[in-house]
């Protein structure tokens, strides 16, 4: 990893596989290309970059680039200073003119439902122009070479201040990369300039290990140490079965029901969740339906009280149209600016309004103070009035995906993320010590605050559709590498049932087993009293009290294509869906010892039959391996040297591996 100056004075980062080349600085999504360049050092240390505007008065812009941990990682920080007062900071970065020999790059996701998933700019090349291309991610990016082996990792180190955004663009050729810091019109007064976080570059051999490095670095720079240490998420929720159809009766029905199982299977679930439906409106979080006459407390008491950690859905920042917080405090939400309406973050019109009676939903203004100390009510009471010991909450980018050019909050000059982390963090103090699990959750800026993070999108009982199994196969392989490093990873409910999907058998146990083998959050929706022995076998399977997870071996090898379908709620656009040209996903479990037993799940996502055969070397594993086959339950005669498998569409096979011979099933994954 070298870094370089053009003859024009602008940086260029060579790495020994590819090349970010000429970077120039930018201004609220505009390249300076006219701000001279100057040089303030250039030496075996590093380089300094001051870049002066055209005209007088206009600011400076500095850039410093430098070897870091002994020159195995590059480290820039960028800044701006002497803007003038009537300069509107919106973000500010650094512009690369061209990525050089990049094959794909990791275009990762905002929140829980926005997907992180490998781009190759040539395989859009057919896009028309008016359809959107997904050219930008958030907090990091990973570059996949077109010649040569190994990534390249750009990404920040620190997330509790600013959203940061990696923007490529993919009509050129080679494509240019933008790099930025939202600025959010934060408050300049006093500060002698402003400065991003440090912009971490480095190159590594292995894709996903690069992954997992710079999660230890966020881990590393977080000013709250991430939450490693408490129990296994695993457990209940009640609404992939009930879904907002629950009552007191149906509630205490299922727990009775899960007490029975979990004692006589030996079940490690610690937790029992109640999802949404219990309140009438969003933003109403201190009101009950009829349909729970006690209230609250007395059914999460009967919760604790069959051995469970009781848990509430909430989704803290949402406001109903209709909820009486709108009805007597309508400036308690946040406003559109081109409007000076409230700003709608999401429209539910028509037959199905989910099962409330809004039609509109609003972002609570946090920055009200009589709006935040009502959520911290919320809180408070919930968890000491009524008990509440596991915290879902949800929608959680509703309080920070905007900035001010297109919202308008009660009090200016924090970002975004500022805003929302303040939110996160009373959060925690009203909560204590109670496990939070975060859904449509920005990731990196929660990290230090929540115990489980969601994924994917929503679990769906088909193989295809807007929820369905692909998100989950999209999106797990991808994320997978942050998992308890910094938080535990929740791949959304797993369906046991047998009745009431659209899912083959073959289907539901590999999702299960795709889903289980994360060593991430485990729950279920359904109802364990009525599970076929089958089934609890496969639930026993993937449930687990130790801190595992896989390792993806050839993540982003394979050529990525385009689907193009209806986007929900709206007939006349279309979404795109990533397409590995390849369907098989290879998941591996290491021994935790030399001789204890790994194992290994290969997955045919795709529409036709399948023959695959992997040597042990290339799944990272020693040779020869003795092979127990859980799906077909059988030992395989002698110990091999690679695996061999044919799948049929949509099929898997789980293997166990150990140096010495395995004679029975394992009953768990780890």
């Amino acid at each position: 990893m070298e870094l370089c100056l053009t003859p024009a004075g602008n940086l260029t980062v060579d790495a020994s596989i590819l090349c970010l080349r000429n970077a120039r600085p930018v201004l609220n999504g505009t390249i300076l290309k006219d701000w001279h360049p100057e040089i303030a050092q250039h030496d075996e240390a590093g380089i300094i970059l001051h870049y002066t505007a055209p005209a007088r008065g206009q600011g400076k812009f500095g850039l410093r680039a430098n070897y870091v941990a002994s020159g195995r990682r590059l480290g820039l920080r960028y800044w701006l200073e002497g803007l003038g007062d009537d300069v509107e900071l919106n973000s500010f970065g650094l512009h690369f003119e061209a990525v050089e020999n990049v094959r794909a790059y990791l275009r990762n996701g905002y929140l829980s439902w926005d997907g992180s998933f490998y781009v190759e700019p040539e395989a859009l090349n057919d896009f028309e122009d008016y359809e959107s291309r997904p050219e930008t991610g958030y907090g990091m990016t990973q570059l996949l070479p077109r010649l040569g082996s190994g990534s390249v990792v750009l990404g920040f180190n620190r997330h509790d201040r600013f959203q940061h955004t990696f923007t490529f663009d993919t009509r050129r050729h080679p494509p240019s990369l933008m790099v930025q810091t939202c600025w959010d019109q934060k408050e300049r007064t006093g500060l002698p300039r402003c400065e991003s976080e440090q912009l971490v570059i480095f190159e590594r051999p292995a894709v996903e290990e690069a992954l997992r490095d710079w999660a230890h670095l966020v881990a590393a720079a977080s000013p709250i140490p991430p939450r490693l240490e408490g129990p296994s998420i695993t457990g209940w929720c009640s609404w992939y079965n009930l879904y907002s159809y629950i009552t007191a009766e149906n509630i205490l029905e299922y727990l009775r029901s899960m007490t029975e199982a979990v004692k006589r299977e030996d079940l490690p679930m610690r937790i029992y969740q109640i999802d949404d439906g219990f309140t009438p409106e969003m933003g109403d979080w201190l009101e009950i339906k009829p349909q729970f006459p006690r209230g609250m407390k007395p059914l999460l008491d009967s919760i604790r009280a069959a051995g469970f950690v009781p848990g509430l859905w909430i989704a803290p920042f949402m406001v109903g149209n209709r909820s009486h917080l709108f009805r007597d405090h309508p400036n308690w939400v946040v406003t559109d600016r081109a409007t000076g309406e409230p700003f709608v973050q999401w429209r539910l019109f028509g037959e199905y309004r989910w099962h409330k009676r809004s039609e509109e939903y609003y972002i609570l203004d946090s920055t009200h103070p009589e709006a935040f100390e009502y959520l911290r009510q919320v809180f408070k009471a919930w968890r000491h009035e009524w008990g509440c010991e596991y915290f879902k909450t949800d929608f959680m980018h509703f309080g920070s995906e905007h900035g001010p050019d297109e919202i308008v909050w009660h009090t200016p000059g924090e970002s975004r993320i500022e805003i929302w982390r303040r939110v996160a963090e009373m959060i925690r103090e009203e909560i204590g010590d109670a496990t939070w699990l975060g859904c449509g959750c920005p990731l990196w800026a929660s990290v230090g605050l929540v115990d489980g993070i969601r994924i994917g999108r929503d679990v769906g009982v088909a193989w295809t559709g807007n929820r369905s199994a692909q998100s989950l196969l999209r999106d797990q392989a991808t994320r997978n590498f942050a998992n308890h490093i910094l938080w535990q990873i929740d791949p959304d409910c797993v369906l046991l049932r047998d009745r009431f999907h659209h899912l083959t058998d073959a289907e539901l146990r590999s999702m299960a087993i795709y889903a289980g083998m994360s060593g991430g959050v485990m729950m279920t929706s359904d109802d364990l009293g009525g599970l076929s022995a089958d089934r609890l076998r496969l639930w026993k399977l993937i449930l687990s009290e130790k801190r595992g997870t896989c390792q993806f071996p050839f993540l982003g090898q394979t050529q990525v294509t385009y689907e193009r379908m209806p986007a929900a709620q709206d007939s006349h656009r279309v979404r795109h869906e990533p397409r590995a040209i390849d369907p098989v996903l290879v998941q591996v479990r290491p021994p935790a010892s030399e001789n204890e037993i790994a194992a290994v799940f290969i997955f045919n996502t795709g529409e036709q039959p399948v023959a695959r055969t992997y040597s042990l070397v290339s799944l990272g594993l020693s040779s020869p391996q003795h092979v127990f086959d859980w799906t077909a339950d059988r030992v395989w005669p002698d110990a091999v040297e690679s695996l061999s498998v044919v799948l049929p569409a949509h099929d898997s096979a789980l293997l166990f591996l150990s140096p010495e011979p395995i004679n029975t099933a394992p009953e768990r994954l780890a």
